[in-house]
């Protein structure tokens, strides 16, 4: 069986190194890029199921390394920020990225993202089961002239497509999956990363935002998606005519 392919691409040598090890201990593929003006060019050339992309980096940074591969690229990319750093976490997440790890990272932590996500991703890749899926959720929604399907991780308004990333497309489709009803950020981040809502975590938040862009939902007043103050956020049912 193939192994998962991940490219890690972080100057800093030891870690770097350490990191590597324990992911191939973990059975994956670990391959590991330092500059930031050649990870662009590996990262479309090799495809990997994954990239760990650091922010501070020699040459580009990985905030203009995930704007340039975010369209051309459809694997994962996880983000690895300093600690406290909010707006470093949410200008990757509003660039494309699926997922941040703040630094210093966690072994088993960064394990556990890396599986969570790669179940998640559009075709798992080799060896990558969906623990998480459950038989008696519906394969596909529909609302007016919106549509979303789990079965093949796409999403469509009228006749055009949406293009949305791996944690993009998870959270709409949580969000559809309980149209009507008013989901709070604690259970989003529960359900979507496993961790509760510390009051400062802004993830959803940029998500929900990229998601109303995406979706032609008005920012000022939106209808699609809705803030509903103190509480959360609501799917409309009805929006999407």
């Amino acid at each position: 069986m193939m192994k998962t392919r991940i490219l890690l691409v972080e100057d800093d040598e030891r870690l770097a190194k350490l990191t590597a090890e324990y992911l191939h201990k973990n059975d994956f593929e670990v391959l590991v890029e330092a500059n930031g003006n050649t990870a662009e060019t590996r990262i479309l050339d090799e495809r990997p199921d994954l990239v760990i992309l650091d922010i501070m980096l020699p040459g580009k940074d990985g905030f203009e390394i995930c704007r340039a591969v975010r369209a051309q690229y459809r694997g994962v990319i996880l983000m690895l920020t300093a600690r406290d750093e909010d707006f470093d976490q949410i200008l990757g997440l509003e660039l494309g990225a699926d997922d941040y790890i703040t630094k210093p990272v966690q072994p088993r932590l960064l394990l556990a993202r890396i599986k969570a996500l790669l179940r998640r991703a559009p075709g798992n890749p080799p060896g990558v089961a969906d623990e998480s899926a459950e038989p008696s959720e519906p394969a596909e929604l529909s609302f007016g002239r919106f549509r979303i399907s789990q079965a093949t991780r796409s999403t469509q308004l009228g006749d055009d497509g949406i293009d949305l990333t791996t944690a993009e497309f998870d959270l709409l489709w949580l969000l559809a999956r309980h149209a009507g009803s008013i989901l709070s950020r604690d259970d989003l981040l529960q359900e979507l990363r496993g961790i509760g809502f510390d009051g400062l975590d802004r993830s959803i938040d940029a998500r929900i935002s990229r998601l109303r862009r995406k979706l032609g939902d008005d920012p000022e007043n939106p209808t699609r998606i809705k803030t509903v103050r103190g509480k959360g956020y609501l799917f409309s049912k009805h929006d999407w005519q």
